[in-house]
C-alpha cells in the first residue's frame, strides 16, 4: 500500500530566479570590468587593470551559473530518472576553482611585488584609480548581498558560489583601493600586503564552497531537525497513528524521502491508498524542496501507537 510520486523539475520560480540574477551579473561586471581597464590604462595604475581582469572572470561564472542550472532544471529521463540537480553543484566546483586560481593568481602576485619582481610601484597611480576603486566596492558588495538573499531563497548552490565570487571581487578591489592609496602616499608595500590578505579570505571561501558542493554531490540524509519535522507533519495528518521509519538523501538542492507509516489495520486497501495519497500531497505542500515522495502504509501493531 503505497503511493510514489515523482515531481519533474520545471522551469520554475527556481530556474527563472537563478538565471535572472545570474543575467543581471553578467551585465554588472561586463560593464564594471571596462570601466575598471579604462580607470586602470587612463590613471597607469597595475592594480587597477589586475582588478578588472579579475572582474572579466565573474562574467565567465556567471554563464557557467547560468549553464549549471538551465541543466539541473531539465526533466527527468530514461538515463537519468532522479533527474539532474547534481549539474547544479558541478557548477559550484567550477566556480570554487576558478575562484581559487584567482585567490591564488593575487597571491602570487602581492609576493612578486613584494620581492620586487614587478613594476607597478615605480608608477604612481592617478585620482581616477582611486574613484574606480571605491565604486567597484561598492557595486560588487551590494552585487553580492542581491545573489546571496537569491542564493539563500532559492536554495541555491551555484548561485550562493557566485555570490562568493562577488565578495572576492569586492575584497580585491579594497586591495586595490589601499595599494593605490598607499602608492600615491610612497608606501607601495600596502598593495602587496594587503593582496595577501585578500587572497586568504578568497581561498577560505573557495574552500568553503567547493566543501558545500561536494556534500551535496555525495547522497546523505537531512539534517536530524529536517527529518524530525518531516515525521512531526507525517504523524500529525488524519488517519496517521504513527511513523513507522522515515529515510532520506539529499540530491543536489532536492531532498527523497522514504515513508512509512502506521495506520489502523482494519483499513481496506483503497482507505490505507487514500491516506498515502494525503500525507504524500500534504508534504509537498508544506516542504518545498521535497522532490520524490514514497509513503507506504502499514497495519499499525496492536496496542501500540507505531512511533519510530
Amino acid at each position: 500500500m503505497s503511493k510514489t510520486v515523482a515531481t519533474p523539475r520545471e522551469e520554475s520560480e527556481f530556474t527563472a530566479t537563478a538565471v535572472r540574477v545570474s543575467r543581471l551579473s553578467v551585465w554588472g561586471n561586463a560593464i564594471l570590468t571596462l570601466f575598471k581597464l579604462f580607470a586602470g590604462i587612463i590613471a597607469h595604475s597595475g592594480a587597477m587593470i589586475s582588478d578588472a581582469v579579475h572582474s572579466a572572470s565573474d562574467v565567465l561564472s556567471s554563464f557557467i551559473v547560468i549553464i549549471g542550472v538551465r541543466l539541473a532544471a531539465q526533466d527527468s529521463d530514461a538515463e537519468h530518472p532522479y533527474g539532474h540537480e547534481k549539474f547544479e553543484s558541478v557548477a559550484a566546483v567550477i566556480l570554487a576553482v576558478i575562484l581559487c586560481i584567482t585567490g591564488l593568481f593575487i597571491g602570487h602576485s602581492a609576493i612578486e611585488k613584494l620581492r620586487g619582481n614587478t613594476p607597478e610601484a615605480l608608477v604612481m597611480p592617478g585620482v581616477l584609480a582611486l574613484v574606480a576603486a571605491v565604486v567597484s566596492i561598492v557595486v560588487k558588495e551590494a552585487m553580492y548581498r542581491y545573489t546571496r538573499h537569491f542564493a539563500k531563497k532559492i536554495d541555491s548552490p551555484a548561485l550562493m558560489a557566485e555570490a562568493w565570487h562577488h565578495r572576492s571581487d569586492a575584497l580585491s578591489s579594497i586591495g586595490s583601493l589601499i595599494g593605490i592609496y598607499g602608492a600615491r602616499k610612497g608606501l607601495a608595500w600596502f598593495d602587496p600586503v594587503a593582496s595577501l590578505l585578500i587572497c586568504g579570505f578568497i581561498l577560505k571561501a573557495a574552500y568553503d564552497i567547493f566543501a558545500d558542493a561536494i556534500e551535496k554531490m555525495v547522497d546523505h540524509a537531512c539534517s536530524d531537525e529536517t527529518e524530525r519535522a518531516l515525521k512531526d507533519f507525517a504523524a500529525a495528518q488524519e488517519g496517521v497513528l504513527g511513523v513507522k521509519s522515515l529515510k532520506s538523501r539529499e540530491f543536489g538542492s532536492k531532498v527523497y524521502v522514504d515513508l512509512v507509516l502506521y495506520a489502523d489495520g482494519s483499513l481496506t486497501l483503497t482507505q490505507a491508498s487514500a491516506i498515502a495519497q494525503q500525507v504524500h500531497d500534504a508534504m509537498e505542500r508544506e516542504f518545498s524542496s521535497l522532490k520524490h515522495i514514497m509513503v507506504r502504509v502499514d497495519p499499525a501493531p496492536a496496542g501500540e501507537s507505531g512511533e519510530a
